[in-house]
């Protein structure tokens, strides 16, 4: 008899967006999915994310998959502690969807053009502190709410304007509304940001290879290794909002034959903010970056973030630039 595959996902609108996606590879590999909405903690309060915690959106999920309510549970990369979850395992990681964050703005405005004092909204520490390493004098402050809550207090002028991760809008639909998709240089994304997490218990070794050999992508699973393996390393070392981003580039390297041949590389930018002035809300940024062989992703990653606590990454001189 054929097994009827269960995935677990939150219930919002972008989730079973998300969902969809790994729902159709499984099913046009000839599988049978059904999807099992779970609610959680995240779901149910209002709460900044910074007070509330990491892994709010994603300990109900994995819960249901300890308790085999559900056999895989998909995630957000970025909404997931870095510390693996005991019995778990990542079984594969999608190819990731754009990376970047996104400008939602009145009037169809970009950054650049909106005037100083304007609101900007976010729910992102990381977001807060590079808007204000920018100097642009805006107003930032916080906001909490799925993607359509958050847009519609641009549209209904609370706001001059949201940054939302382009991943998210493009996944449900809403592409349009961007007036501006923010360049790395300017905005430097979430670590593991437009990446999907396909999660399943560790002892069931059928659902973990058809989920590695059917979903997973390698160079998405290499980048998101290497900035996850940052933010581990700078979470143990501070407490700065930390932007990452990671890509599998192609080197020139000369072989033993003396002969120039093209290798893939791992490259990985960072940054983290390092100094927050209370009295203008100015913050700086700490930045770093550097480039290693495939296999040595994590590496990578501590070895960035190593660099960044040296050139000085959560040295604050006030409470840190936290959304208000």
């Amino acid at each position: 008899m054929t097994r009827t595959i269960r995935i677990g996902t939150r219930a919002s609108k972008l989730a079973l967006a998300q969902t969809g996606t790994i729902a159709k590879q499984l099913t046009d590999a000839g599988e049978v999915v059904e999807i099992v909405e779970v609610t959680t903690p995240g779901d149910r309060s209002s709460a900044p994310i910074a007070q509330i915690g990491v892994g709010v959106f994603t300990s109900a999920l994995r819960e249901a998959l300890v308790r085999n309510e559900i056999d895989i549970a998909v995630h957000s990369y970025k909404d997931l502690p870095t510390a693996g979850e005991p019995g778990l395992v990542i079984a594969a990681v999608p190819r990731r969807a754009d990376p970047r964050d996104a400008l939602v703005a009145r009037d169809g405005l970009t950054l650049g053009e909106l005037p100083t004092g304007a609101t900007v909204g976010t729910g992102s520490p990381r977001r807060t502190a590079q808007l204000r390493a920018l100097g642009l004098g805006l107003d930032v402050v916080p906001i909490r709410g799925n993607i359509d809550t958050r847009m519609r207090k641009v549209f209904d002028g609370e706001l001059d304007a949201v940054v939302l991760a382009k991943a998210g809008l493009d996944r449900v639909g809403r592409t349009e509304v961007i007036t501006e998709t923010l360049d790395p240089i300017q905005m430097l994304p979430a670590p593991a940001q437009g990446a999907l997490a396909v999660e399943c218990r560790a002892d069931d070794v059928d659902i973990e290879h058809l989920l590695h050999s059917t979903v997973d992508d390698e160079p998405t699973r290499l980048a998101v290794t290497a900035e996850r393996a940052m933010l581990a390393a700078l979470e143990a070392g501070c407490s700065a909002p930390v932007g990452a981003l990671a890509e599998v580039v192609e080197d020139i390297e000369t072989n033993a034959a003396g002969e120039d041949v093209f290798v893939q590389k791992i490259s990985l930018r960072g940054n983290a903010a390092a100094r927050f002035d209370t009295g203008t809300d100015a913050v700086e940024m700490v930045r770093a970056s550097a480039i290693a062989a495939t296999t040595e992703a994590e590496q990578l990653g501590r070895t960035l973030a190593a660099e960044l606590l040296d050139l000085g990454a959560g040295a604050f001189t006030g409470p840190g630039p936290d959304p208000r």
